[in-house]
């Protein structure tokens, strides 16, 4: 490696000082620069939405705050990676890039294999892993212990500060303040309050975590009223990296040793692997973004009804505790689990509508936006993965389990106070509010009789084996493999 070379810290969704093996191996020489790559197309992307760019305003603010620390700041390139490796080039410097391998949508795949294909003709390339996810010769049979192995590393060091900083080339030079008013257009902002983003707030979150939120988290998860104050909520930090998922695990390994909460802490250790599993799926197969995994069950739903998918998004279904949870996450931009499924379900079996036309206008409400995850857990939810046997949720009965005096409904539908409870539960609703937009049993039924009749057959069967071999869990889950 050259002496006279400038290494770049290229940084995607690591924006964190701490366990940063990009940035900790790119400043050991300190003579680095660290460059976040604001691609407007990227933002506009699948899934991308001005509420997620909120929450990365925070990160970057604070994330340069401390490379001031390490006398460095974070430069910003604005354009692609394909305008970023021309910029490199006709500099005439002499670079080592570093930066940790994200898996994202596939715009960004293709930008990134892009510059690396490029750059690697020409510069010294450095890529580090991130978030126990595989990037070559993937193993499903060997995930788990590979998982265990990385997240029971040692962390990398702190970054070295560097030596006589300056910004040397004007190929990159954009001030944070100047991005931050720059304006996207792709998305109303139609949101309350988000999370902060950063790194203060991901360890302050995961402290109170450890130390008291996490009391019934097994039992709380479930619940839209509890879940946001009994879930860890790091799930955006996650999305952003703004935290280390090995520092979560490491610190997470110590409390099990005197908590008082163990089996709910044990219960979140398991979502950490989880949380992985399915960013693997993005990895290894990146057109799922736009396929099922099941090739047989894109024959399923082919024709999209607009209006239907307009009033779902909207949460104007004439379901009040569906309807609920779709303006509590339009405000928040985040719900909890069980009700992201109960939404896509619904969307996926009662609507019957196309799972590649639905699933974007949800990501774009969810600031923790993590591309492995949902499209995993939407094809889950839809029923084309064809290892993941079908499960169709009642709003009926998820509104009765989860809110049963209807205490959420009415804190975001505070005109149905007057109805009777068993009425908001059931839909039946005298007063003014919408109609329902679809029959919940005979959509049920529907939905149930054209997904077994594809999967009754040898060769559904036989794709199914394919997939689980390329992307099923090994830890004994339930399965039609």
């Amino acid at each position: 490696m050259a002496s006279n070379r400038t290494d770049l810290i290229i940084f995607h969704r690591n924006l964190r000082i701490k366990d940063n093996e990009a940035l900790y191996h790119g400043s050991i020489r300190q003579k680095y620069r660290c460059i976040y790559i604001f691609d407007p197309k990227y933002w506009q992307g699948n899934g991308k939405s001005i509420r997620q760019l909120y929450f990365l305003k925070d990160c970057l603010i604070e994330l340069d705050q401390n490379l001031k620390k390490l006398n460095s700041r974070l430069e910003i390139f604005i354009g692609d990676y394909k305008e970023f490796y021309k910029s490199l080039v006709n500099s005439n410097g002499q670079y080592n890039l570093y930066f940790n391998h994200s898996t994202d949508i596939n715009y960004y795949s293709s930008q990134i294999s892009s510059l690396i294909n490029n750059a690697i003709k020409k510069y010294d390339v450095n890529i580090f892993r991130d978030f126990g996810v595989q990037r070559t010769n993937i193993n499903r049979d060997q995930w788990s212990k590979l998982w265990d192995s990385q997240m029971n590393e040692n962390m990398c060091d702190n970054p070295m500060p560097n030596k006589d900083y300056r910004i040397d080339n004007k190929f990159f030079t954009i001030s944070l303040d100047k991005l931050i008013k720059i304006k996207i257009d792709s998305h109303q902002r139609d949101f309350i309050k988000i999370q902060p983003g950063g790194s203060e707030a991901a360890e302050k979150l995961l402290n109170t975590f450890f130390q008291e939120r996490c009391h019934n988290y097994r039992i709380k998860m479930s619940s839209p009223m509890d879940a946001v104050d009994h879930c860890s909520r790091l799930s955006s930090h996650f999305a952003f990296g703004t935290i280390s998922m090995r520092y979560v695990y490491k610190k997470l390994k110590r409390e099990l040793l005197s908590s008082k909460y163990k089996s709910d802490l044990y219960s979140f250790k398991k979502r950490l692997y989880w949380h992985c599993h399915f960013i693997q799926k993005l990895e290894t197969e990146p057109n799922i973004e736009f396929n099922s995994m099941h090739a047989m069950c894109d024959t399923l739903r082919l024709t999209e009804n607009k209006e239907l998918i307009e009033k779902w998004i909207l949460g104007e279904t004439g379901f009040p505790f569906l309807d609920a949870c779709i303006q509590y996450l339009r405000k928040y931009g985040w719900i909890n689990f069980r009700m992201r499924a109960m939404i896509m379900s619904f969307a996926s079996y009662n609507l019957w509508q196309p799972w590649q036309k639905t699933s974007p206008l949800l990501a774009e409400l969810f600031v923790d936006y993590e591309p492995g995850i949902h499209i995993s857990q939407v094809q889950m939810q839809s029923g084309v993965t064809g290892i993941n046997l079908p499960r169709i949720y009642s709003v009926l009965k998820q509104s009765i389990d989860q809110d049963p005096e209807a205490k959420f409904i009415l804190e975001e539908f505070p005109q149905l106070k007057f109805e009777n409870i068993e009425n908001i539960h059931s839909a039946s609703i005298k007063s003014k509010y919408p109609e329902k937009i679809v029959d919940p049993k005979l959509s049920a039924d529907f939905a149930r009789n054209e997904i077994w009749n594809i999967r009754k057959s040898d060769q559904f069967k036989s794709i199914a084996k394919q997939v689980y071999l390329k992307h099923g869990s090994r830890l004994g889950r339930r399965s039609s493999r």
